[in-house]
């Protein structure tokens, strides 16, 4: 069957007539005459039946539909272009190693642990990608993924990496500290993660002689844990986070322990092995590597 597919050329040429709103400063910044960029126009246009472009009083505008083409089109040109610096980037040698994280972890944990990694391993080049957490395929686009325990990936050779403790953290500055100390959160603001609503019963029904508030769901909702710990610097309550997370800002003073328990959470994590890359030395020795971390991680909790 025909593919319906203008020449790369064409494109990039639209996309810089659209993004100059003309057709002079296009023809500049691609080092093309104004006649080369005007003929591609036309045989785009003639390609695909459909006006994109129009000359008016103020210069060269988009049609609607040239309006709605460019803004299908811009992503498009953007990922093809980023696919193939991915491919410029791949060393002669092929140490390289795409590993796929759940965000709090790669930031709160994974990120920081890693010179450890590259350093038993100087010659790899390692790709830290974001695993979604609500989205699951059945062909990965990684060697090596993290996740919670219950993650979905048919076929990948999946062990565990380490458990989650819980700790609700304020600001230096907040209300109410002695009060939620003695573990009474009666009146105190509790922030909640969208993912995680269930997640403030779970901790208090671990936490002995709390106190909570009436309405365990109710309070400011965020979508990622990194705007939940900004809040709380910000003082708009107290905050649920896993203690890894935060473990850095308890030691410079910049949060506090609202209250010093600390609750194992019903979430755990895998470190999972794509099933393609079960033979390769590189993500064998990376799954070591993670497992022991975690093991390591877990003795000093």
């Amino acid at each position: 069957m025909r593919r319906h597919i203008p020449s790369t050329r064409a494109l990039l040429i639209f996309d810089a007539v659209a993004r100059h709103h003309g057709v002079g400063k296009a023809a500049e910044e691609l080092c093309l005459t104004h006649s080369a960029v005007s003929q591609q126009l036309r045989l785009l246009e003639s390609q695909i039946g459909v006006r994109l472009v129009q000359r008016t009083a103020r210069g060269t505008e988009l049609t609607d539909a040239g309006h709605r083409y460019h803004g299908q089109i811009a992503g498009d040109l953007m990922r093809l272009q980023n696919h193939t610096l991915e491919a410029m980037a791949q060393r002669v040698d092929g140490l390289r190693l795409i590993v796929g994280a759940v965000p709090v972890l790669a930031e709160g944990w994974l990120t920081p642990l890693l010179p450890q990694f590259i350093a038993r391993n100087p010659g790899c080049s390692l790709h830290l990608q974001v695993f979604p957490t609500d989205l699951y395929m059945a062909d990965m686009p990684f060697d090596v993924g993290v996740q919670y325990d219950d993650a979905v990936w048919p076929g990948a050779d999946a062990r565990p990496l380490m458990g989650e403790f819980c700790v609700a953290v304020c600001s230096p500055r907040a209300k109410g500290r002695a009060a939620m100390a003695r573990g009474d959160f009666r009146v105190a603001p509790l922030l909640q993660l969208r993912t995680r609503m269930g997640a403030w019963e779970e901790w208090f029904a671990q936490t002995p002689h709390a106190r909570p508030p009436e309405n365990l769901v109710a309070g400011h909702r965020f979508d990622l844990f990194s705007s939940l710990v900004a809040a709380v610097r910000a003082d708009l309550g107290v905050g649920l986070v896993p203690l890894y997370y935060v473990e850095r800002e308890l030691r410079s003073g910049e949060l506090q322990l609202a209250c010093a328990h600390r609750a194992p959470s019903s979430r755990g994590y895998s470190v999972f092995m794509a099933p393609n890359r079960t033979a390769d030395p590189l993500a064998e020795a990376f799954v070591e590597w993670l497992c022991e971390a975690g093991a390591a991680s877990q003795t000093s909790t």
